[in-house]
């Protein structure tokens, strides 16, 4: 008996344990850095098989962390985890305008391993305090941090105790810590360890020392526009730790800034009035009459077309005047012209056709219908500076001799001439002997 009734006790025990861990109440003050650590430690023995005293777990938890209500969390609180292995961090730094709200924020917690969840609840009950705001403010950028290792209490512990002691306040505290991603940085190369960067807020209720102003002389800023290191004499005291880029330093005095008041709407609760449910259409639609919009869409543009192709053929066919009435529009000397124009490009082309003239040479075709390359008339030996620019007709090929007349007193005298036989697109042309002789 009671063998088993020690387990049920030990169920109601965590049980009991974890809905008090679930809703836990912090009161972060307003003006000033809150952090809170998830601890994926605390969340380890929610997830089955339950691990005894003493054994380690490493299963890959996330969280999701979101205001209860809402999909987001509120507009300052912000939320980081590098991996599934490291604690999840939420941070930011609450206005006055959050002062006596409770802000209840979900924590779920899932097990990549086991895919179980565990929900836990978070009460933000934001404080006002009386030094909210400190009027003097100095933002650094520190180059070679991430906000997860900034957010840490001994890292942002070293890094208060330094801004103390060049500094030299009675009150000083951590207002905002933003990492450089979210100020439009680049993701840096994964090389030589480099950082993303983040930037650090902290307020103070006394002047700027003369070490924090001596970023604002001449020579600093003409150092900073080239691109170099500007010379702060205090930089000793954070180079052993925290690597500054005090070109990008803020000093902002509140004291000197002027407050406008703008009369804003209430933005309200940001959650839709309740119109009731969703109403589906019925299962059964009535049918539908297409023949109004088919007439609409394809009948009357297909008349219309139909009516303006009528207009236009009847223009262009049976609107056509005519040649004669052409003509008897025309003076009567510009149809003469045109008439004998017409007479004599036929004439023409008529004479052409009977002409029985021997084609040039230069027009007789170079290569055979054989598509072979007809021989040179000479060899290449030949000596071209000693031809005769006409050629005589004693050493062609295909000659005939006819006798030529030739007057020597009374009687007639006949010489032999010689002619060539031509080929005009492979015709033989010849002129007869009796014609050569009346030339």
């Amino acid at each position: 008996m009671d063998t088993k009734v020690v387990p049920v006790w030990i169920y109601m025990v965590v049980t009991i344990l974890s809905t008090l861990h679930a809703d836990r109440n912090v009161y972060p003050s307003a003006g000033v850095l809150f952090v809170h650590v998830l601890e994926r430690e605390h969340f380890k023995g929610e997830f089955p098989p339950y691990p005894k005293p003493g054994d380690s777990s490493n299963d890959p938890i996330t969280f999701n962390t979101n205001l209860m209500g809402y999909p987001d969390r509120p507009g300052w609180l912000r939320y980081i985890q590098r991996t599934s292995h490291s604690d999840g961090v939420l941070y930011g730094s609450p206005t006055a305008e959050h002062v006596g709200k409770a802000t209840i924020i979900e924590i779920i917690a899932y097990n990549r391993r086991t895919f179980e969840t565990a929900r836990h609840n978070l009460v933000i009950n934001i404080m006002s305090t009386e030094e909210y705001p400190l009027p003097y403010q100095a933002e650094f950028y520190i180059k070679n941090m991430n906000v997860e290792e900034m957010l840490a209490s001994e890292v942002l512990g070293d890094f208060l105790g330094a801004v103390k002691n060049v500094w030299q306040p009675e009150r000083l505290n951590a207002v905002n810590i933003t990492s450089a991603l979210d100020r439009g940085g680049r993701v840096p190369l994964p090389i030589n360890n480099l950082k993303e960067g983040v930037y650090v807020m902290v307020g103070a209720d006394v002047q700027f020392s003369s070490c924090l102003r001596e970023v604002e002389n001449s020579q600093n800023q003409l150092r900073c526009s080239q691109e170099m290191e500007p010379v702060i004499s205090c930089d000793k005291k954070f180079r052993a730790q925290f690597d500054i880029d005090w070109c990008k330093i803020n000093l902002v005095d509140i004291t000197k800034m002027i407050m406008i008041h703008s009369n804003r709407p209430d933005p309200g609760t940001g959650v839709l009035p309740d119109i009731g449910g969703y109403n589906p259409p019925p299962e059964s639609l009535k049918s539908r009459d297409f023949f109004a919009d088919f007439l609409i869409t394809l009948a009357v543009p297909s008349a219309v077309a139909m009516v303006l192709f009528s207009v236009l053929g009847y223009s262009m066919c049976c609107r056509r005047e005519g040649v004669d009435k052409r003509n008897m529009q025309t003076p009567d000397i510009q149809l003469v012209h045109h008439s004998s124009i017409q007479k004599s490009t036929k004439e023409l082309r008529s004479m052409s056709k009977n002409r029985e003239i021997s084609w040039p040479l230069s027009t007789l075709p170079v290569f055979s219908q054989s598509g072979e390359v007809v021989p040179p008339l000479h060899p290449d030996n030949y000596e071209t500076t000693s031809m005769p620019l006409m050629q005589t007709q004693t050493n062609l090929q295909n000659q005939i001799q006819i006798p030529q007349q030739q007057p020597s007193g009374d009687r007639e005298n006949y010489c032999m001439s010689t002619f060539r036989r031509l080929e005009v697109n492979g015709i033989p042309e010849e002129r007869n002997v009796a014609e050569a002789v009346n030339l």
